[in-house]
């Protein structure tokens, strides 16, 4: 029995991948038109978003700069996230550039014994997130057709990304499993001597990053050249994982099963909500489970009133979709880290996202008016469109509240405790 349970794993995989030959068999066209329709959006949008960024992420690493700003953030980072200073580091590229920034750097980090198992799958959980010009430029005004919805969007997906980090602090064991590597002691994670926390914190961030690129023994050229390999084979891994489930979402929908998905979602919802919330979220969900820009798309052109389609499409921006945990997984699967813990927070983030759009009561609604570039222009009408006198509704966004005016706190005491520190060279809170 129990090698049969083991077995069953390989024995679906090994289906599934028959059915996905049948289907490129049976219809050649359609999944020849869908590689087509992932390729480009590989070629015309990521290719150039996230190749740059990759390569100066991979020159930040052998020049030093992440141990600068590890030793820079440690005292902001460990008492909000439970992760290194250099996890501020990560959160600023993975928030800049967007999935799966923050994911390849904390492969980085982990491949090189600088962080623990448990502070990685922290880091991963909360620095995986869109980039703001995907953000507002394809989803609010490309799919929605107002720039304004992005000031909606932008709140409630890095919002609910800050709570998922303040929750994820509380995952795991207060130390990493001794048989996590122990932090060289040129990397700012390492403990530091008397003298050397007695000087100022810039003093030490600086030192770290010249001990850093001193242990490193790589010209200017040849780190150059690593970087841009390295960068290459991540985007072209990219690339090959965007086609492929591009192409299964195509077999999914000719096989019926994108329809049969929808159809349960919205059973489900309309047990516990019969609002024309009903109407956009099942199909919004459907095409997001897998690839994320197909589901904001969707969400964008639901025929539901905006607050709605705005809280559906932060859920998705939030989920990402499992071609970006596809992605994710090809980073951290040989680093020693699990998924699970990444899967539970796609999940929270998700939640917290669509949460928090009610809470804001910001979205535009479909009212008057029309923008210069000629596409609908939105009022803002809180009481018709945010159903906040649903219970459900309410204890959501009383909940995102509260933990959005907790992490607030633990903001400002944080930051207070870094200005101490760096001006004063001692702590103070």
């Amino acid at each position: 029995m129990r090698t049969i349970s083991a077995a069953a794993p390989a024995a679906l995989a090994g289906a599934a991948a028959a059915w996905f030959l049948v289907f490129f068999l049976h219809e050649p066209v359609a999944a020849w038109k869908a590689a087509s329709s992932g390729m480009a959006v590989w070629r015309d949008v990521l290719f150039p978003a996230l190749l740059p960024f990759l390569v100066v992420a991979e020159l930040m690493v052998g020049l030093g700069v992440v141990h600068f700003f590890g030793t820079l953030f440690d005292p902001l980072m460990r008492p909000l996230f439970r992760v290194p200073g250099a996890g501020g580091f990560i959160m600023a590229m993975g928030l800049a550039s967007g999935y799966p920034v923050g994911a390849r750097l904390t492969a980085r980090l982990r491949d090189q014994g600088w962080i623990g198992r448990t502070e990685a799958e922290r880091l991963v959980a909360f620095t995986t997130s869109s980039d703001p010009i995907f953000l507002a430029g394809a989803v609010a005004i490309g799919f929605f057709g107002d720039a304004r919805t992005a000031a909606t969007l932008a709140v409630a997906h890095y919002g609910a990304c800050l709570l998922v980090g303040l929750a994820m602090r509380f995952y795991g064991p207060v130390r990493d499993s001794p048989r996590d590597p122990e932090p060289s002691p040129t990397v700012p994670n390492a403990p530091e001597s008397a003298n050397r926390r007695q000087a100022p914190l810039v003093v030490r961030a600086f030192r770290a990053m010249h001990e850093a690129r001193a242990g490193d023994p790589r010209p200017p050229g040849r780190l150059l050249e690593d970087a841009v390999a390295s960068a290459l084979r991540l985007v072209f891994v990219i690339g090959g994982l965007v086609v492929l489930f591009s192409v299964l979402m195509e077999a999914l929908r000719a096989a019926g099963i994108l329809r049969a998905l929808e159809a349960a979602v919205g059973a489900a919802l309309r047990v516990f909500d019969a609002s024309d919330a009903a109407n956009v979220w099942p199909q919004a969900l459907a095409a997001g489970l897998f690839e994320v820009t197909w589901g904001c798309k969707t969400a964008g052109e639901a025929a539901a009133p905006v607050a709605d389609r705005v809280a559906a499409a932060a859920a998705v921006l939030s989920w990402a979709g499992l071609s970006v945990h596809a992605q994710v997984m090809s980073l951290i699967s040989r680093t020693g880290c699990r998924y699970t813990p990444f899967l539970l927070a796609r999940l929270l983030h998700a939640a917290l996202a669509a949460a928090l759009v009610y809470t804001l009561g910001g979205a535009p609604t479909t009212a008057t008016g029309a923008s210069a570039s000629g596409l609908p222009v939105a009022a803002f009408d809180h009481a018709s469109d945010f159903p906040g006198g649903t219970p459900a509704a309410v204890a959501a966004a009383s909940t995102a509240t509260a933990l959005l005016l907790a992490g607030t706190a633990f903001a400002i005491v944080g930051t207070l405790r870094l200005g101490a520190r760096v001006v004063f060279g001692r702590r103070f809170l």
